[in-house]
């Protein structure tokens, strides 16, 4: 989907009621479509990520921008997974594993991917100084707490 009107076709067929940006739910399925299975919650996350206007959907513009990182995301999952169709994680990524069986598909792998980026951006938010360490008081912590969880 790196073509502008292939992504405008396929946008204006997810947004159902005709006005202009798609709610979480409605990514959910239409990712489902295409073989990605996500957890809601890692939906509304990547919602939150390309949501520039903060109005809890993701507009085409928003769209876009959430399209490249997941296409990098996968050509990333491709270099890796030397045809399997799977990756072996190590013991650190043994939460995303929901499964149990040792192997991540794709849209674990994105998930993963989401999850960093997710952290990356909240650290960096109370990282001001940009020494690559914060110090946090409890309300800050309950804050990343609630927005970093897939």
């Amino acid at each position: 989907m790196e073509n502008r009107e292939i992504l405008r076709e396929w946008f204006d067929r997810v947004d159902s009621e005709k006005n202009g940006s798609i709610t979480a739910l409605q990514l959910k399925t239409a990712l489902a479509v295409g073989n990605l299975e996500f957890p809601l919650s890692v939906v509304e996350q990547m919602i939150r990520m390309y949501d520039f206007d903060r109005n809890g959907t993701m507009s085409f513009e928003e769209f876009v921008a959430l399209n490249k990182f997941l296409l990098k995301v996968q050509h990333a999952f491709s270099d890796l997974e030397r045809g399997r169709g799977f990756l072996v994680p190590d013991d650190v990524f043994e939460s995303f594993d929901r499964s149990k069986n040792g192997r991540f598909q794709l849209d674990i792998f994105i998930s993963i991917c989401i999850f960093l980026q997710s952290a990356r951006n909240l650290f960096n938010s109370f990282d001001i100084a940009k020494h690559g360490r914060v110090t946090l008081d409890l309300n800050q912590f309950v804050y990343c707490t609630a927005n970093c969880r897939i």
